[in-house]
């Protein structure tokens, strides 16, 4: 069997990954190729342009990058009708993958989805897209199973991956801030513009608690310089690659929205939800969202489990009063929210499940 993979941004290249790893397990001899990261390079996938050169993210920022997104589009297109894949798995990465999901069934290939795209959070009438150029349909999320009901399309819940990674993730930490001290994990993101937007107002956090003990998830997908001005701060410890390692130590959590905020869920971390981006892409996007929240946490649950502060809100004097509160008189009851979070996830291995489901699909079409 022949796949042909993409992968758009750095967590699609882990959870691709992942998957790819179950592929394997299933038929030793499948090929694999396409576009994606090390992690998937790791198992085996023939990577044909990297996630690094594709990692577009905002409005503002993918319309001053619209010629190289053409550019990688075209090639993909060809080297889809040059490998000429038994089937396509796309995984998340809606804007990009959603096209290619066109030109896939316009040549009749097979295309599986892992991660459905986020059509349920604007702009919904996408679904009806979706459903006509997708075979199979493997959502991360309970409530997606829902929406797409809507749309008379029977997906496949598959269970979450980040309740996995983080049931399997053990450490012995060699950070040694001072014990008395509480531990705040600091999560900026790994998106360029948005770290850029966020970690000032952390700084200014971290220089106000000298009580406190924080510990700065830092990613090596960007540049150094940007973590310049908390090198000085001697309450601050930055950690390159180890999120997880900090969520199991910390006694609270400041979070940009995304996956991370769902992985702080999962470790019962405390935490506040924050989100900056440019004053461009915050008047289209609070103009065409459909959902009442921001974060997994709560959209997940279906109800304000944590606090988000988004663009103006996200300033010193909020953020200072919501840490004081998951410090304190909060943390109990967000950690009680967190348990029925974790039910309403489930214990699947989606990476194993959606493998599953794909080979079964692909065994019917022969």
């Amino acid at each position: 069997m022949r796949y042909f993979i993409i992968a758009g941004e750095r967590s699609g290249d882990l959870h691709a990954s992942n998957l790819v790893r179950y592929l394997k397990l299933s038929d030793p001899e499948i090929e694999i190729t396409g576009y994606g990261g090390d992690e998937m390079a790791r198992e085996g996938v023939e990577i044909l342009v990297h996630y690094r050169e594709m990692a577009f993210m905002g409005f503002w920022e993918v319309i001053r990058n619209l010629r190289s997104i053409r550019r990688i589009m075209n090639q993909c297109k060809r080297d889809i009708a040059n490998y000429q894949p038994d089937t396509i798995i796309l995984v998340d990465y809606a804007g990009f993958n959603m096209r290619i999901a066109k030109y896939a069934s316009r040549l009749g290939i097979r295309v599986c989805y892992y991660i459905a795209p986020k059509v349920w959070g604007w702009n919904q009438d996408r679904a009806k897209k979706l459903k006509a150029r997708i075979d199979q349909m493997y959502c991360i999320l309970p409530f997606e199973v829902e929406f797409f009901r809507k749309f008379d399309w029977e997906t496949h819940y598959v269970g979450n991956p980040v309740v996995q990674l983080v049931d399997e993730f053990s450490t012995q930490s060699t950070l040694n801030p001072d014990d008395e001290a509480q531990k705040v994990a600091l999560l900026p993101g790994s998106r360029l513009q948005e770290v850029k937007k966020i970690l000032p107002v952390m700084y200014e956090i971290v220089k106000s608690r000298p009580d406190l003990n924080f510990l700065l998830a830092a990613v090596d997908n960007l540049p150094n310089s940007l973590y310049t001005d908390f090198e000085s701060c001697a309450n601050l410890h930055i950690i390159y690659g180890g999120t997880y390692e900090i969520l199991s130590q910390a006694d609270a959590a400041i979070v940009t929205s995304g996956t991370a905020t769902l992985e702080t869920a999962l470790f019962g971390v405390p935490q506040v939800v924050v989100y900056k981006t440019s004053f461009f892409n915050y008047q289209i996007a609070k103009r065409v969202i459909k959902v009442p929240y921001i974060s997994l946490v709560n959209l997940v649950a279906q109800e304000e489990i944590v606090k988000e502060l988004i663009q103006n809100d996200c300033s010193f004097e909020p953020l200072s009063r919501e840490l004081n509160r998951i410090l304190g008189t909060n943390a109990d009851l967000i950690r009680e929210r967190y348990q029925q979070l974790r039910k309403i996830l489930g214990k699947k291995n989606a990476a194993q499940e959606a493998a599953k489901h794909i080979v079964e699909f692909m065994a019917k079409q022969l």
